[in-house]
């Protein structure tokens, strides 16, 4: 590790060419606006004749800008700004640098800080941090000011060097130079963690002493972290901490309030927040459209789902993602036409290499028992190569029970747990809203001892704390017309809260006290 007293005492030669680059993308395009002028530039990512595109399909970036260049058209900042923004979300990093490096050694512009910050970004990414401290030292004096720092500070965050990040951070507080909220919103981000959690209200305290203003993104974070959780309580907390602080919300404060209550089943609430999203859009912009079709799906508003899958089309490039969004969102609505017509075109049109784009439509058969059609889908996956994982067994089984296969519903989630099932998949909505569907047909038959097994794992979750989760679990008491002491104090003590329809089954389950 390179101490930044080190650092410091280090002289270099000015540029030299191949010097390699870095940047966060969780920070980087944020810390560094677009240049003047970029969006008046005809050169979209999207367009066939962009420099972005050229990039990625020639040889060399300098045969490409060779090309470009013969063409007759000359290499603006708007046109490199349009290019990096591309590479960075294919995750051409080195390609991205090589842009940067061609762009350092060619001059077709005079060079401001915004490209010796693009440079950083990308030889962090590509070469590791040592590269990017000694890359710093040789940018222009004139060129090391708030950007770069705040460059330096997230490609040492991307890295998870925080102690490296500190130390940057103290000498812009010497420098007197202001640190980015996206910086503070990075921290908050490798601290998300359980075991880490309690360091992110020193992140906040230290984020005021610093006099940085937190941005709309970073309570967007600490909203997401009290979702993940299921906490709608915490949720509550941070959203009126937001509203105190005189901090706008945007579409996705909303998408993650809307999102969090429709899983909790606080569909009233929901709603609410579904109109502010409505009434909060810009434009059409297809990351608030994929919200919005989960959001129609668990409201169960066919009418609004279709006009906004209508909207979709129109776009021009949508992605795969999508495609399963709104499968399963027409068959939460109990659309299966619908979700059906629009599995032949993803057949008809995309190649389909994914689990979970057959998942999407094997969750819509087996929610509403069509167990034959199902069948279809599992063979076809199969058939395209695609490996079943552990919620594709989930959703099998969960077709199993519908259609009263008890037997082979056992046998199925007994196969799915031979599959690797990580945190991250025991945390997905998926997983766990098919988890809590078979708890509910389990519940219904009167099987207690599947019903208590699932149910220990949605726990593990914290998905138990939405107090429907534990009301299912009763239910499956009832049915099996069995008495257990202290269920009401086990439900509080795992972060649920009775409610009425708790209570009303606690006396239930009380008339079968011996």
């Amino acid at each position: 590790m390179l101490l930044w007293r080190v650092l410091l005492r280090r002289r270099r030669p000015p540029f030299p060419v191949h010097a390699a680059g870095f940047f966060t993308s969780s920070g980087s395009n944020a810390t560094a606006p677009p240049p003047a002028g970029a969006e008046g530039l005809r050169d979209e990512p999207g367009q066939e004749g962009s420099l972005a595109r050229r990039v990625e399909r020639a040889a060399s970036v300098g045969a490409a800008m060779r090309g470009w260049m013969a063409d007759g058209r000359a290499v603006h900042r708007g046109h490199v700004f349009h290019a990096i923004n591309r590479l960075r979300r294919h995750r051409l990093h080195r390609t991205a640098l090589q842009v940067m490096e061609w762009i350092v050694r060619e001059r077709p512009y005079k060079l401001s800080e915004l490209d010796y910050s693009y440079l950083l970004e990308f030889t962090a990414k590509v070469h590791g941090i040592s590269e990017a401290e000694s890359l710093f030292l040789r940018v222009p004096q004139e060129c090391r000011k708030e950007l770069l720092y705040n460059n330096l500070v997230m490609a040492a965050l991307d890295l998870n060097l925080i102690k490296h990040s500190y130390a940057y951070m103290r000498k812009m507080r010497e420098l007197s130079l202001p640190i980015s909220p996206y910086a503070y919103n990075r921290l908050i981000i490798l601290h998300s963690s359980p075991g880490r959690r309690k360091t992110i209200s020193k992140i906040l305290s230290q984020m005021k002493g610093d006099r940085v203003v937190p941005h709309t993104s970073t309570y967007n974070i600490l909203l997401k972290i009290q979702a993940n959780e299921h906490n709608i309580d915490g949720l509550a907390r941070v959203f009126n901490g937001m509203k105190r602080a005189k901090i706008e919300p945007n579409e996705i404060t909303y998408g993650i309030l809307a999102i969090a209550h429709a899983v909790a089943r606080l569909y009233t609430v929901c709603h609410t927040y579904v109109e502010a999203i409505e009434n909060s859009m810009t434009g059409t912009n297809w990351s608030t459209l994929e919200i919005l079709l989960i959001l129609y799906g668990y409201l169960g508003k066919e009418k609004e789902l279709k006009r906004t899958w209508e909207i979709m089309q129109d776009l021009p490039h949508i992605r795969s993602k999508s495609f399963t969004l709104a499968i399963e969102a027409f068959g939460k609505v109990g659309s299966i036409d619908q979700a059906e017509k629009i599995w032949i075109h993803i057949k008809s049109t995309k190649k389909l290499s994914l689990t979970e784009q057959f998942n999407s439509m094997l969750s819509v058969y087996c929610r509403h028992g069509v167990v034959d059609k199902a069948s279809s889908v599992f063979k076809e996956m199969r058939a395209n190569g695609c490996q079943p994982n552990a919620i594709t067994y989930r959703h099998l089984a969960l077709g199993c029970l519908k259609s009263g296969l008890v037997k082979e519903a056992l046998n199925t989630i007994d196969m799915g747990k031979k599959e690797v099932v990580t945190k991250k998949v025991r945390s997905s909505t998926p997983w766990l809203e098919t988890t809590h569907l078979l708890l509910e047909n389990f519940a219904e038959i009167g099987d207690l001892e599947n019903a208590k097994r699932l149910y220990s794992e949605l726990n593990e979750s914290k998905y138990s704390r939405n107090s429907f989760v534990y009301n299912t679990l009763l239910k499956a008491y009832v049915k099996a017309k069995v008495y257990e002491p202290d269920l009401s104090r086990t439900m509080i003590l795992r972060g649920a809260m009775p409610d009425a329809e708790t209570y009303s089954l606690l006396r239930l389950i009380e008339q079968f006290k011996i």
